[in-house]
């Protein structure tokens, strides 16, 4: 059995700036769009990408699934991060963790982390 995975996906209430803010964050543009539901990633066959489907609900509680974002300058990617509309989190983590907790414009969490080394490095 083959398995791959395809697509987050995310409750939201304005699916557009969702879909904007995510495209901006991970540098990937619309793929399908409707009004019910937004289709991004970084282009047609690359995997995964992530959908936004429009519900009537706010979120309620803490995500129990999340994004982890990897970046070269983590400090760098949290002041642009912020600049396209996320905010800072607390959710509990302590003052010496090597990641930060975000929540985009919705209010889902995902996590910054500290610059990871490639097996080349």
């Amino acid at each position: 059995m083959t398995l791959r995975f395809y697509q987050l996906t995310v409750d939201a209430h304005d699916l557009p700036a969702q879909a904007r803010f995510w495209s901006a964050a991970l540098d990937w543009r619309v793929l399908y769009e409707d009004e019910d539901e937004i289709v991004i990633g970084a282009d047609e066959t690359a995997l995964p990408g992530m959908c936004f489907l429009s519900v009537p609900e706010d979120k309620a509680v803490k995500n129990r699934l999340h994004i982890d974002l990897s970046p070269d300058d983590r400090d760098a990617e949290v002041e642009r991060l912020i600049g396209l509309g996320a905010r800072r989190a607390d959710v509990g983590q302590t003052p010496d963790a090597t990641w930060v907790v975000l929540t985009d414009p919705e209010g889902n969490e995902f996590c910054v982390l500290r610059p990871k080394k490639t097996l080349t490095d």
